[in-house]
């Protein structure tokens, strides 16, 4: 098959790097950078550290609000699915790439696939949120990470082509994990921190980074831990610091943007987790690391109820008592399957190739009661 895999940010990069792997031994595979993350440290270093093959495409769209740039993309990547005509479109995650890549596929009557399917935070003011929704919505197959996702798909309806396969992330960590290790003890001396000895801080997400008051709150909470914090900073968050006049204390190290190797190195060494991120969410739990997630709610709850994250928000009290008292001791079951989820993806594309619209279809009944159905007549 000819397959087009869309990317656009360092989740999708990472994903992509055993999905491509796992692809190419049997399909042709066209890979498309939507260029959403543009800079060196936020994609080329990715696709130097995980091996990935170069873009066939690389449509430069860049930064920008959300509806421009979500319509770069769509437009961009129209006229080269156009051009390519694949037997199916691959999507990941929940970026507005992702977004993009959904409707394009679905306008050209492409057969679409959606990594990383059935995850909700339940939080509509989540732009992630919104393409999540949309592109499962649109999707013909279905790629679960957890079992829970398959439960959220199922009670929006979506049962036909869905698959529990594992985590792309964790397949990543298997790879790459040698690799990142031998990078520690010189990265570690650099950053001047010991193993077990430093905390690791990330904030990207635009519902933290573009309202000043949870900013603040979580800059007020990293200033209170009296422990070293070591904190790669997000171009849109070190603006946002900027702009605000908020400032990090002697203790927090703020870095730029590491390579995903140098991130894996740091995060497997760390005592602790500070974060927004989905991803770093997954591989604190793939680490056996302790995270504290600077929102109200996550689309891992999984995670928060076998006792290895812990929700504090932006308060920076919650924050500090976080830091105080969260030391996880139970198990970790294999939430995310056994790193083997490329392989099983490839197999089902192999044995069932997805087809457009497959499993759209008009409900054999109606669903509402009788006396709903005449309260709306009425109305």
């Amino acid at each position: 098959m000819k397959i087009v895999s869309i990317v656009g940010a360092r989740p999708e990069f990472i994903q992509a790097a055993p999905v491509s792997l796992a692809l190419r031994r049997e399909h042709h595979e066209v890979l498309v950078h939507t260029g959403q993350h543009y800079d060196d440290a936020m994609s080329r270093v990715f696709f130097e550290d995980l091996d990935l093959p170069a873009p066939d495409y690389n449509l430069g769209v860049g930064s920008g609000p959300h509806g421009r740039q979500t319509g770069e993309m769509l437009a961009r990547l129209e006229a080269v699915l156009a051009q390519e005509r694949p037997d199916l479109v691959i999507v990941r995650g929940d970026t507005n790439s992702t977004l993009a890549g959904a409707l394009a596929a679905a306008k050209l009557h492409l057969p679409l696939v959606h990594i990383e399917a059935g995850e909700r935070s339940f939080n509509k003011f989540m732009p992630e949120e919104i393409n999540r929704l949309v592109a499962d919505r649109l999707a013909d197959l279905h790629f679960c990470i957890t079992r829970r996702a398959v439960q959220h798909l199922a009670r929006e309806g979506i049962t036909k082509g869905v698959f529990f396969v594992g985590d792309v992330m964790l397949d990543a960590v298997r790879l790459y994990g040698p690799q990142a290790r031998c990078r520690a003890p010189a990265l570690l001396a650099r950053l001047g921190v010991e193993p077990g000895r430093y905390l690791l801080a990330t904030v990207h997400r635009a519902g933290n980074t573009d309202h000043p008051g949870r900013l603040a709150g979580i800059m007020a909470g990293l200033n209170a831990i009296p422990e070293p914090i070591v904190f790669p900073i997000h171009p849109r968050t070190r603006q946002a610091l900027a702009r605000y006049g908020l400032t990090a204390g002697p203790h927090i190290r703020l870095i730029d943007p590491l390579g995903y190797l140098d991130m894996l190195a740091l995060e497997s060494h760390a005592r602790m987790v500070l974060t927004d991120s989905g991803g770093v969410q997954r591989e604190a739990y793939f680490l056996g690391l302790p995270c504290l997630t600077l929102r109200e709610e996550t689309e891992l709850m999984e995670t928060v109820e076998v006792g290895w994250n812990l929700l504090v928000g932006t308060d920076p009290r919650r924050i500090v008592e976080g830091w105080r008292r969260f030391r996880p001791a139970g198990p970790r079951p294999p939430l995310f399957g056994d790193g083997h989820a490329a392989e099983r993806i490839a197999a089902i594309l192999k044995a069932s190739p997805p087809r457009f619209g497959q499993h759209y279809r008009r409900p054999e009944r109606i669903l509402l009661p009788a006396h709903a159905l005449e309260h709306l007549q009425t109305r």
